[in-house]
């Protein structure tokens, strides 16, 4: 069950693409995931221009890299978020910022995630990763008090945007892979449950698998992957170190990445607390093909190595399943 290992290029933005897939190729990757932003894809070029769209697929292929998704996190976010404010405008790209007046960035938001849909489509592969952004994810210290009735219009403003946005998904034939994250609808267990019922288990609408953010909340990311097993639609391997002594809390304190007083940093894969063995195989036990991407962040380790070194970390752990049981060995009825 031969499952390709690829790079998120969100974190390599900075670096030109034909350069970015020179590396990768270098490292030993068998694609990229491309992110929608620097100058590695232009979804509005990809959606409306087939050699643009080509053009890509072939740089990819020069390196001998292949492409089986496309991510857009930074503009997912701004379709449900509120407020809508600077930290918006930094990510944003400026046709969908526009004047900032936050309902119409909302609007501009969801229009370019049909976009990306019609892009993925015109690449030739058939899932997004990226957030969703969240109206009520304010509200999760649940203090002031919050009535249950304005959680409950968060989910149904959740639905209510991002289910046109998932009309275009289905009619191009693409999947969207929402990344359970702190700050979007589904964060958790039990919010990714209430999401899925949101938007009525809707096949267009699954999940990335990200174990980083589950382990600092304390939720298993193994036992996530089989309870979710169906709408596992795509994998980033990117890792939590935890150091819970008595006085850094999960919350982290407002504290910078790489700061010794934080609870939890993320790290690069292998170099932290996700249980990645027991993860590999209930990824075999699900019956997972598809590609394992290596997400690279680390506020203490040079990227170069972090990505050279996670490549093969993951290829070692991405053993197959045995042909037959191996107990099948012990049957009296063999032929001698």
């Amino acid at each position: 069950m031969p499952r390709p290992i690829t790079l998120f290029t969100g974190q390599w933005a900075d670096i030109p693409f034909e350069e970015l897939c020179r590396r990768a190729s270098e490292w030993g990757y068998d694609g990229l995931e491309l992110a929608c932003w620097g100058d590695h894809l232009d979804v509005r070029r990809a959606a409306e221009d087939a050699g643009y769209a080509a053009g890509r697929r072939a740089t990819l292929e020069e390196h001998g890299l292949g492409l089986w998704a496309i991510s857009n996190h930074l503009v997912g976010q701004a379709v449900c978020d509120d407020p809508i404010d600077q930290r918006h405008k930094d990510i944003l790209p400026g046709h969908v910022w526009g004047d900032g007046e936050p309902e119409g960035v909302r609007r501009r938001a969801a229009e370019e995630m049909k976009t990306t849909a019609r892009a993925a489509a015109a690449l030739g592969v058939d899932t997004v990763i990226g957030f969703t952004g969240s109206a009520i994810w304010k509200y999760v210290a649940m203090f002031p008090p919050v009535p249950e009735t304005t959680i409950d219009a968060g989910y149904t403003d959740f639905a209510d945007r991002w289910n046109p946005v998932l009309d275009v998904f289905d009619s191009v034939g693409v999947r969207f892979a929402h990344e359970v994250h702190p700050s979007e609808i589904a964060y958790d267990y039990w919010s990714t449950h209430r999401a899925l019922e949101a938007v009525g288990h809707r096949d267009a609408f699954g999940l990335n698998w990200d174990p980083s953010h589950m382990v600092w909340q304390g939720i298993d990311p193994a036992a996530f992957l089989y309870d979710f097993r169906d709408r596992i639609y795509h994998v980033d391997c990117k890792d939590t170190r935890q150091r819970f002594d008595g006085r850094n809390g999960r919350l982290s304190s407002h504290l910078p990445w790489g700061d010794a007083r934080r609870g939890w940093d993320f790290v690069s894969t292998g170099h932290g607390d996700v249980p990645w063995e027991d993860c590999f195989r209930v990824l075999n036990a699900i019956g997972y093909t598809g590609p394992i991407s290596v997400e690279w962040e680390d506020a203490g380790m040079d990227r170069l190595r972090g990505a050279a070194e996670a490549v093969e970390y993951v290829r070692n752990l991405a053993f197959d399943k045995p042909e037959a049981s191996f107990d099948s060995a012990f049957s009296s009825d063999r032929e001698n």
